[in-house]
């Protein structure tokens, strides 16, 4: 069997294992498409906060896919032997984590599409006003926020402890780069540490195709962070993995 087509089995069989996993499906996936209808109609007659909703919902959606998702699935696997287990047989590593990292990815693409969908069929928001944009700062944060989630499991020292140190990160950082409200009004600590991570970018560039038009060109800064953060958690996951 070729590359691709073990590739492509491995996929399906990861996309199987995540939907018949409920709390995965609901956590990962359908949590913030909830949210979004919960917040969304309280502001469904406002709409400069539905635009500000959208794109940060999105955002947090990206991170939930793959940072979380990924720390909690890597150290699952990895406690219970999974990983090991697999280094032993004879499909190929890339295969395996191209399956594993592929599930996560489609997850985020699908989510947020239907984002922006729900965005405009239920609550009015416009079509993205650059469609390269969205999907340049959505690859982006599916990379950045990827490669932090593997290299995050690295330091999660056991499945229990998961998802206190995940929800550690996670829930400040949502909370602080203007997911639910404009981050402009945080203090001005807490605007500067927003400013540092890189959800904060991932939603400026998401808001800037969305909302007002901003290209890839009008984002550079936010590239840049995000593409730092990127580098760091490639490094970071690929120097510290651990099979067992």
């Amino acid at each position: 069997m070729s590359s691709a087509a073990t590739l492509w089995r491995q996929l399906r069989f990861e996309r199987r294992l995540f939907w018949r996993n409920p709390s995965a499906a609901f956590f990962n996936f359908i949590l913030p498409l909830l949210l979004l209808f919960l917040v969304a109609s309280v502001f469904a007659s406002d709409p400069e906060e539905l635009d500000v909703l959208i794109p940060g919902i999105a955002g947090m959606a990206v991170m939930a896919t793959t940072f979380s998702a990924l720390a909690f699935n890597l150290t699952f696997l990895r406690e219970q032997g999974i990983l090991k287990r697999m280094r032993g047989t004879p499909l190929p590593v890339p295969a395996y984590f191209g399956g594993l990292l592929g599930s996560a990815v489609a997850n985020a693409l699908v989510q947020v599409v239907l984002i922006v969908v729900i965005g405009n069929v239920v609550y009015g928001v416009d079509w993205p006003r650059d469609p390269l944009s969205l999907a340049v700062f959505t690859a982006l944060g599916v990379v950045c926020f990827g490669a932090l989630g593997i290299a995050f499991a690295n330091a999660i020292p056991n499945f229990d402890a998961a998802a206190a140190y995940v929800n550690l990160v996670f829930l400040p950082v949502i909370f602080i780069s203007g997911v639910f409200y404009s981050a402009d009004s945080l203090p001005a600590f807490l605007e500067g540490v927003a400013q540092a991570l890189p959800l904060k970018h991932v939603i400026e560039g998401l808001s800037g195709a969305i909302v007002t038009g901003a290209g890839v060109a009008d984002n550079l800064g936010a590239v840049l962070v995000i593409a730092a953060w990127a580098v760091a958690g490639t490094y970071l996951a690929i120097r510290y993995f651990r099979w067992e």
